[in-house]
């Protein structure tokens, strides 16, 4: 290799709504607002989580991008037959089921609820805007 380092930026999601789903993010899982603009004729809004980036944009012109269907349920969870990024996970430092809890009461659906993926990580999988799966692990020091 080049020597050169490789570090994670960001995640880029194309919304629909993409005002509603910037606020939906940064109100669900804590992320902060940092910057507004228009990039190639569509909105795009940055929300910040502790180093990682959530771009959040909207359609440009002449874009006609397909929905995925929402996830609803482990069942429809687990038969997506696509190709490409099936989800993305945050690590939760501190008690899943009070974070899960807590996103609950602002509106939040999961497809999964918590449970014990393997001995010591709990895992659960938050149904997003625009049919994004979003994982939340705790993984317990063993």
């Amino acid at each position: 290799m080049s020597g050169a380092e490789i570090l994670f930026d960001h995640l880029h999601i194309i919304c629909e709504e993409p005002e509603s789903a910037a606020a939906w993010y940064a109100d669900m899982l804590g992320g902060t607002v940092t910057r507004r603009s228009e990039v190639r004729g569509a909105p795009q809004i940055a929300v910040q989580f502790n180093g990682a980036t959530i771009l959040v944009r909207g359609r440009r012109p002449g874009e006609q991008p397909a929905k995925r269907p929402p996830l609803q349920s482990f069942e429809n969870f687990v038969s997506h037959d696509q190709w490409g990024t099936d989800h993305f996970g945050f690590k939760v430092a501190g008690d899943l089921t009070e974070f899960c809890n807590a996103i609950r009461e602002k509106g939040g659906k999961f497809a999964v609820e918590p449970y014990e993926f393997a001995p010591g990580t709990h895992i659960a999988y938050l149904a997003g805007p625009d049919g994004v799966s979003i994982e939340l692990v705790e993984a317990k020091a063993q």
